[in-house]
């Protein structure tokens, strides 16, 4: 079976761009400390495999993940195929020299654990970002499409998260001293104030630092995924849930009254709900109806993120009816 695509954003997480900044900040704050203490301190070639249980989750796996990334794979004993993938992951955790830790958990011993990840088979492996986790991959895999994952795992981690292992050298004990972290620029500083604007509720201020940021980045990923999510979150935060639905309900051909109910759909954590809602209206409107409907769709789009696989699947549907 070949590995699933890799979904940075998982479920609707209202929080992603806070927990960014947040693991960001804390990353910088382990490397300096690295630095302070000197040689001896940090990862050394003996803790890239760990195995988790569930008393050792939160040290384990949530606060290692805000400075290194985590793969956990789920594992039974009597399931020969999760050992021979398991000892092909402690094999690159040596080949990647803490660019990433390795963390398995028996899924017998773990059955919190198993039912919170939502696990369902073994082999199955996840990752853990910031203390966000998202699915890499289910069942066995060729070498060479696991790396890739990998690869991809470790660029999404500095990109949004600026999380950079500490590199263990080949053989030694411990990593090589952490350079000194660099100033923020600019543009990290104007990411920071959106950051914080929509952290203390300040929808407008946040909505106009993203597109400050935007301005001069285009192409920023976080800045698009802070702007979307503030921008829903404005066009919710007076709403009433209940007179929205039922005014929803009572006139299926109201544009704006679905366009609203798809708003609070998402914001419930009901994302296919609020794409099936929007693909229907394009299909049954025309003209500036169908417009509105179809670009509210695309700004929902922007707040799960493209690599949602619901994504690609509402996309299809879209083609569909547009085409």
């Amino acid at each position: 079976m070949q590995p699933r695509n890799m979904s940075m954003s998982g479920v609707v997480d209202l929080a992603a761009v806070k927990a960014a900044g947040e693991a960001k900040a804390k990353a910088e704050q382990a490397r300096a400390q690295r630095q302070e203490e000197g040689p001896d301190a940090g990862t050394d070639a003996g803790s890239l495999v760990v195995e988790v249980t569930e008393a050792t989750f939160e040290s384990d796996i949530l606060q290692r993940s805000a400075e290194v990334p985590v793969v956990i794979s789920f594992w039974a004993d009597q399931a020969e195929q999760s050992k021979q993938l398991n000892a092909t992951l402690e094999r690159l955790a040596a080949e990647y020299r803490g660019r990433f830790v390795l963390a398995t958990a028996e899924v017998y011993a773990n059955q919190m654990l198993f039912q919170q990840f939502g696990v369902q088979g073994v082999p199955a492996v996840f990752a853990v970002l910031a203390g966000q986790a998202m699915p890499l991959f289910q069942g066995a895999a060729p070498e060479d499409q696991i790396t890739e994952v990998l690869d991809q795992l470790i660029a999404v981690a500095e990109e949004r998260f600026g999380i950079v292992g500490a590199e263990v050298a080949p053989g030694a004990a411990a990593p090589q001293a952490a350079a000194p972290p660099r100033p923020a620029t600019p543009q990290e500083l104007a990411l920071s104030a959106a950051h914080e604007a929509l952290d203390a509720g300040d929808l407008g201020g946040a909505i106009q630092a993203y597109k400050n940021v935007l301005a001069d980045e285009p192409a920023n990923v976080e800045a698009k995924l802070g702007l979307a999510q503030a921008e829903l979150l404005r066009r919710v935060e007076d709403a009433d849930p209940q007179a929205v639905r039922q005014a929803a309900a009572n006139a299926p051909g109201d544009v704006q009254a679905q366009l609203s109910a798809a708003d609070l759909d998402l914001v419930g954590g009901h994302v296919e709900d609020a794409f099936g809602r929007l693909v229907d209206l394009v299909r049954r409107s025309a003209g500036e109806d169908r417009d509105a409907a179809r670009l509210r769709l695309l700004e929902l789009f922007e707040v799960i993120g493209p690599d949602d696989p619901r994504v690609a699947a509402a996309r299809t549907a879209l083609a569909r009816v547009l085409f």
